[in-house]
């Protein structure tokens, strides 16, 4: 082997074993992700029920909730 490409060996496993132990230490990331920010869209609700046990939007021809079967006014 010729000593260019040694050095350039050595250069990255050195690199290579940095890297890992960056990864080994680093903090853990959290389970929860942070909230989703607010659609700046806005969202029509002409001609839905909503839900008063969950709160749920349908549409205003069920009679029952389609996220938790509660029963729908109207």
């Amino acid at each position: 082997m010729d000593q260019p490409f040694l050095l350039i060996l050595i250069a990255a496993v050195v690199i290579a074993m940095l890297a890992l132990a960056r990864l080994l230490t680093r903090p853990a990331t959290p389970t929860s992700e942070p909230a989703a920010p607010e659609s700046p869209f806005a969202v029509s609700t002409e001609g839905m029920k909503t839900c008063p046990e969950c709160g749920m939007g349908n549409l205003w021809t069920e009679r029952s909730c389609s996220s938790c079967g509660a029963s729908l006014k109207g």
